[in-house]
């Protein structure tokens, strides 16, 4: 999971789907399919989508791929 148990809620930085589109170089529907699939966990904002940081950096650690 993204959040540990030492680290407060308070302190867990949020992304927008925007903002972890363009870290990651891929389109916003990209990221709306993997929260929308459970693949990468997000906090609905009303109507908007929040992701925590750590799970962006999760995410792309267990995808990495060796090439070769």
């Amino acid at each position: 999971m993204a959040s540990s148990p030492d680290r407060p809620l308070g302190e867990v930085r949020f992304l927008t789907v925007a903002e972890v589109a363009a870290a990651m170089r891929v389109s916003k529907m990209t990221v709306y399919r993997l929260v929308h699939s459970g693949t990468m966990p997000a906090v609905r904002v009303g109507r908007s989508f929040r992701v925590p940081e750590a799970a962006v950096s999760d995410y792309l650690r267990e995808s990495f791929v060796e090439a070769g």
